[in-house]
């Protein structure tokens, strides 16, 4: 008996027709029908976004002229809708010109004027599906990408952990008396190997907020102090490179002292966000300072407008390093984006720094000058309630 597989059969596309003329829906079902796709109908937009909505079709073509709610409006609905793939529509309108601006305004890809003619109706048709196979098959590779880098990373952990604890039993003699020479290579090979654990770490963590499963622990965080700590572990850092570095916490008055002890956050991440701004910030400075202040501001947002209280803590990170050109800033906070310096690193850094700003509903923004030192600014929401006096 020969082994043998049966090969699959394709699914035919999937088209949803949407007009309130049932004549013409009908008429483009058969010719649709007849070209192998599989066609679904609809008399009026919220029938088709009932049915978009249950079972996304792979095109949609689209009536513009429809009593209660036109194309248009069924048109921005499907791009509002985050949750939706990306499913191409195709307007079907006899109106001039104008309309032809407001559809593709309104998230429209493509447009066919009435009467239509079959084989162009049909073109198009074929154009939008092939569009639609490009989308999902580049959107497939990413999430393959996405998900090997993922297994990749999570699977170096383990041995890189191995590594760290057997090198560091290794150094303090556990398997044997070693020689001062051996122990300078021990060192180095401990720092190396925790500098690539430190980037698994990092990495791991950016496809984890990127895929929306990195899961944070807020609570009430003192913001003074978990600054002094950052401050505190890298002093000596700033200290090697004969940097001066301060830390100003702004008003000196108990009111503003206790609102520092209201911000609610995850401590771990909060804490890994502003090691990575100083450190950067003492890693790219040769002489000078670094200066973290603290304000308490207007959030700089409009949502400042409509909730009431709403205020932020305004951290910068100021140094006096070689500063960053106005090209390189436009994508700082973009994945694997290395600056142009040659100490810069893999482009990891600020990316994280900025999920993590994003994750606490704040804002992380630069100004920079070359030569002149850079300033990154860090706005964490935070809601002041003011006790009324008896």
């Amino acid at each position: 008996m020969s082994d043998f597989s049966v090969p699959k059969v394709a699914k035919p596309d999937q088209i949803l027709v949407v007009d309130d003329t049932v004549d013409n829906l009908l008429l483009v079902q058969s010719l649709l029908q007849e070209e192998g796709y599989e066609v679904a109908l609809a008399e009026n937009g919220y029938l088709a976004l009932e049915k978009i909505i249950q079972s996304p079709p792979d095109l949609i073509l689209l009536d513009v002229i429809m009593p209660e709610m036109n194309g248009y409006e069924v048109t921005r609905l499907i791009r509002r809708n985050t949750q939706l793939p990306f499913i191409p529509v195709l307007l079907i309108s006899g109106f001039d010109s104008t309309s032809v601006v407001q559809g593709l305004d309104a998230g429209a890809d493509d447009f066919i004027r009435k009467p239509v003619e079959i084989d162009e109706l049909l073109a198009r048709v074929r154009s939008l599906i092939r569009l639609k196979h490009t989308v999902n098959e580049r959107d497939k590779m990413a999430l393959q990408r996405e998900d090997f880098v993922s297994r990749l990373t999570h699977d170096l952990r383990t041995p890189l952990i191995a590594a760290d604890r057997i090198l560091n039993l290794m150094i303090q003699g556990i398997f044997g008396e070693i020689s001062p020479m051996m122990q300078r290579s021990l060192l180095t090979l401990i720092e190396s190997n925790l500098n690539l654990l430190n980037l698994v770490n990092m990495l791991l963590d950016i496809y984890r907020y990127d895929a929306g499963a990195k899961s944070l622990s807020f609570q009430t965080i003192d913001l003074a102090k978990l600054l002094s700590a950052v401050v505190r572990e890298l002093e000596p850092l700033a200290t090697a490179k004969n940097l001066s570095i301060f830390l100003v916490l702004g008003e000196q008055d108990p009111e503003f002292t206790q609102v520092m002890k209201s911000l609610m956050g995850d401590p771990l991440e909060l804490h890994r966000l502003f090691t990575n701004l100083v450190g950067n910030a003492i890693k790219f400075t040769e002489k000078g300072s670094i200066n973290i202040s603290v304000k308490l501001l207007d959030f700089p947002s409009n949502l400042s407008a409509t909730i009431p209280g709403l205020k932020a803590f305004t951290i910068e990170v100021a140094d006096t390093g070689y500063g960053i050109s106005p090209e390189e800033q436009k994508s700082l906070f973009e994945r694997f984006r290395p600056g142009k310096h040659k100490g810069s690193g893999t482009g990891l850094g600020l990316h994280l720094c900025r999920q993590i700003v994003e994750a606490h509903h704040g804002i992380i923004e630069v100004k920079s000058r070359i030569g002149q030192g850079s300033i990154f600014t860090v706005s964490l929401p935070v809601k002041i309630v003011k006790k009324e006096k008896k």
